[in-house]
Order: C-alpha cells, then sequence, then structure tokens
C-alpha cells in the first residue's frame, strides 16, 4: 500500500513540474511512479503527454501502447497515441485511434473533428502521392517579374535590380515588427535569387574562421522571430566580419516563419559568402503542410510563394564544416560507422528533393543522441539514436573535434554530451508559448574555442503558435 501512495505522490509531483512547463522534470517523475506502480495505465499516459511536448513522440506511441495494454478501455492512452502518431505524419496508423476514441466517447466534439480531419489528410497523402512527379516544373515558369509592378501605395523600401542592400533589410526588419508584408514582387525575388545561391553551394560547405572575425552558430528558430531579432540585438547584426549559421528548421510553429525565412533570405544575399543556411527536418514538404508554413505563406502571399520556397528548401545545404573542425548539421549521424565526410561531400542533394524514410539526408535531417552506447530506435518514431561510442568513433575517423547539431529542446538552450564531442544548440526560446526553456547561441572565433550564450524569450504580438496549421489539428497537443 505504501508503494501505491508513493506513486501517486511522485505523479502528483510529475503533474506540478508539467503545469510549469518543465517537461523532462514531468517525465522523471512520472518514470519514479511507474517504476513504483507499473500497472497504473494514467502513469503511463501522463508521461506520454509529457513526451508529446518534447517531440519525443515514438516514446509517447510505446506509452499510450503500454497503458492500452493494461487497460483496454482506457479512452485517453487511445487520445494520447492518435496525437503522437499524427505527429509524426503516421495518418493512415492514428486514424485507427481517432475511431475508437470517437466510438467509446461519441460525446467529445474535438476527438470527432480529429477523426474527420485524419480522414482527409489520408485521402490528401494518397492523392499527393498519386500524382507526384519526380521532375515537376518550377513554380517560376511563367513569373514575370519585370511587368510586376509595386504600387505607388507601398511605403516600404525599394529592391532595385534584385540588388539587396542593408537598408532595404532595415526597413524589412521595421515593416515585420509592425505587423506588415513586403511586396510579393520583391518576395518572389529574393526567393528566386537565394534559390540560386544555394543551389550552387556544395551539399557539405566548408568554411574557416578568418582572423578578427566571427561566426554564431543558431539553432531551430522555428518562426519566432521576435527571439531572432533578440539574438542580433544581443550578438550584433550580420556583416562581413560577423557571419551567422543558421542550422535549420527556421519556420514552421512560430507564426511568424515567412518573416524569419525572408530576412534569413536577404541576409543570405546581402553577404553569401558567410552567412549559412543548413536544411532542416521542417524545411521539407510534409512538415510544412502539417505545422504551418504552408498555410502561412497562404495566408499571407500566396500559394505560388510556398511552391517557390519549397524548391529552395530542397537546394539548400546539408551541413557546414567550420574550421575543419565542427560539422554542423541539423538532425546527426548516422546508422552506418562507414559513412565519412566524403560521402556527405558526395551527396547529391538536387536528386531527392524530399529526405525520405531512410538514408543519409533522412538521417542528416531527424538522428538525435542518446546516453546508451550504441544506436536505438528513436524516440520520436523518425529516424534513430547515436551514442557517444558512435560520436566518439565518426569524430576520430574524420579528424574533427565535435558535432553541432540542434533539432531538439534543450532547458538551457544548450547541452554538451558525449564527452563533449556532441554539442546541442536550439535557439527558439519559451518554444512555441508553451516551454520554460532558454535559446541559445555559439560564437567562434579564429581560434575555433566554443563561446556559449544564453537567452530568453522576449514579448510578441497576440498571435498564438500554430495559427496557420493544418486544419488546427495541432490544437490537441495544447498549441
Amino acid at each position: 500500500m505504501a508503494a501505491t501512495e508513493d506513486a501517486v505522490a511522485l505523479k502528483n509531483k510529475g503533474n506540478d513540474a508539467f503545469k510549469s512547463k518543465d517537461w523532462p522534470t514531468a517525465i522523471e517523475f512520472y518514470t519514479k511512479a511507474i517504476e513504483l506502480n507499473d500497472k497504473e495505465p494514467s502513469f503511463y499516459t501522463n508521461r506520454a503527454q509529457a513526451n508529446i511536448k518534447l517531440e519525443a513522440y515514438g516514446y509517447a506511441i510505446a506509452d499510450a501502447s503500454k497503458a492500452i495494454d493494461i487497460d483496454s478501455s482506457f479512452v485517453k492512452a487511445f487520445y494520447r497515441r492518435a496525437v503522437a502518431n499524427t505527429a509524426i505524419l503516421k495518418h493512415g496508423d492514428a486514424i485507427h485511434d481517432w475511431k475508437m476514441v470517437v466510438r467509446k466517447n461519441p460525446a467529445d466534439k474535438v476527438a470527432k473533428a480529429q477523426y474527420e480531419a485524419c480522414q482527409k489528410m489520408v485521402k490528401r497523402d494518397a492523392f499527393l502521392k498519386a500524382i507526384e512527379v519526380a521532375d515537376a516544373p518550377s513554380a517560376a515558369i511563367g513569373l514575370d517579374l519585370e511587368s510586376m509592378v509595386v504600387e505607388d501605395s507601398y511605403d516600404g523600401a525599394q529592391l532595385k535590380d534584385s540588388t539587396m542592400t542593408q537598408g532595404f533589410i532595415d526597413d524589412m526588419i521595421t515593416r515585420f515588427k509592425n505587423g506588415k508584408k513586403l511586396h510579393r514582387k520583391y518576395v518572389f525575388q529574393i526567393i528566386l535569387a537565394v534559390k540560386d545561391l544555394v543551389y550552387n553551394e556544395p551539399t557539405m560547405v566548408e568554411t574557416q574562421v578568418a582572423s578578427n572575425h566571427k561566426l554564431t552558430v543558431c539553432g531551430d528558430t522555428h518562426g519566432q522571430y521576435f527571439d531572432l531579432l533578440e539574438i542580433f540585438r544581443l550578438n550584433g547584426f550580420p556583416s562581413d566580419t560577423h557571419g551567422y549559421l543558421f542550422n535549420g528548421d527556421f519556420v514552421d510553429r512560430g507564426s511568424w516563419s515567412t518573416e524569419i525565412a525572408l530576412l534569413l533570405y536577404a541576409y543570405k544575399m546581402l553577404h553569401p559568402t558567410n552567412f549559412f543556411l543548413n536544411r532542416g527536418n521542417h524545411e521539407t514538404d510534409d512538415m510544412n503542410r502539417m505545422y504551418g508554413f504552408e498555410g502561412e505563406c497562404k495566408a499571407k502571399y500566396n500559394e505560388r510563394v510556398f511552391k517557390l520556397f519549397s524548391e529552395s528548401f530542397s537546394a539548400l545545404p546539408l551541413a557546414t564544416l567550420i574550421g575543419d573542425k565542427f560539422l554542423t548539421l541539423h538532425g546527426g549521424l548516422f546508422s552506418d560507422d562507414a559513412v565519412m565526410l566524403d560521402d556527405i561531400r558526395a551527396l547529391n542533394r538536387h536528386k531527392q528533393r524530399q529526405p525520405g524514410q531512410s538514408g543519409l539526408m533522412m538521417e542528416m535531417l531527424w538522428t538525435d543522441p542518446q546516453t546508451a552506447p550504441g544506436r536505438g530506435p528513436s524516440k520520436r518514431g523518425v529516424g534513430m539514436q547515436f551514442g557517444p561510442d558512435v560520436t566518439k568513433r565518426f569524430c576520430e575517423k574524420n579528424g574533427l573535434e565535435a558535432i553541432i547539431r540542434s533539432h531538439e529542446v534543450r532547458m538551457e538552450g544548450y547541452e554538451v554530451e558525449h564527452d563533449g564531442r556532441c554539442i546541442t544548440v536550439f535557439s527558439a526560446p519559451k518554444y512555441c508559448d508553451s516551454t520554460e526553456n532558454k535559446g541559445a547561441y555559439i560564437n567562434i572565433e579564429s581560434d575555433l574555442k566554443l563561446d556559449f550564450h544564453k537567452f530568453d524569450a522576449v514579448p510578441h504580438p497576440d498571435i498564438k503558435p500554430m495559427a496557420y496549421a493544418n486544419n488546427g489539428m495541432m490544437s490537441m497537443m495544447g498549441m
């Protein structure tokens, strides 16, 4: 009896941490409760919800399945599993659980709406697959920018001859802060210019940090425009001597994704040789459909803007090698120890626009570190995880000091693990307005020492994350 009471007390502590939006601590308490009593399904569904908040959807699915094994009538477990499968775009799996929730609780209007939305997504996915063309024509075909008129009523700076200037960027920053948009002609010019720039870069960009220069590495920014401006305010704006590398996931979730993408692209135009953009797993079509970027492009501009962004995302490099010492990529390492830097150099990213379910590109965008040696199944339900021994071997074979990656929330904004050889940096503080994490960035000068900086979220206009997400599907996650 005492063990049961202790388990409930631990669960309650987990609930308190959950209410404080400290998801890792909540998981610790739920795990301790399960260790004392592994037959209580609610412990698993509570931990599943905390894992959903941390985007550990694979773990959430496992927890929900365990709760169902214990009690096959526990509706909350089917709900959690449906949410997690929906989040990783496994709509075919999710639809069975949504159906079960509706059957067991027909009065639940939210579940019914999610079930109907999921049915639409399954049909849409099948349709998109059926019409998929390997070499689809560019959305730029037929786009006559020469004759596109910028009306006299437009009150922003002019972009003459597609030549980016600091004055245009300064005006853009202010426009976006005030809730204004760029003229569509300029949006097209910026995207097309950057698409050409990044297309011609290698799959793994290689850069050195010159004397009296600085390179700042930032992780996920996820449409949190006002927090991006805070990085620049604290750390300095990009310049000829101060380069930046944004390590993927510029868009989705946050509701200023077009503003971030356009500002980063404008800086890429202005400083093409020392402003770098790596692709993330959210610079992909299926994620953009689910997590808001496609909807935001259509709401603020039009569908063609999204299609051109999509083409530009497919052209982005997948990694940046800094000073021959730090491999920077969005996700992480590989399922095969034989992979070398030369394999990344040789990867033709232009042949495969979307990362797919396997292969080097998918692993570079999706994998995560784990504390245990070896490799393990992904906590996300996509990709896999790699241990400290995997990182050590990769670094030693390739003459690297460490890998720098992003892709995961860290409560302090960054984390150094795997004996210093795996560094995670995440630059979206108070992620999705629902996690009490800090953001971080890394400054690197010519001595190649890593200088970590943490920062807090700043206020933003009252527009919720996921405001443009597909059918509000993710509202069920409490975002």
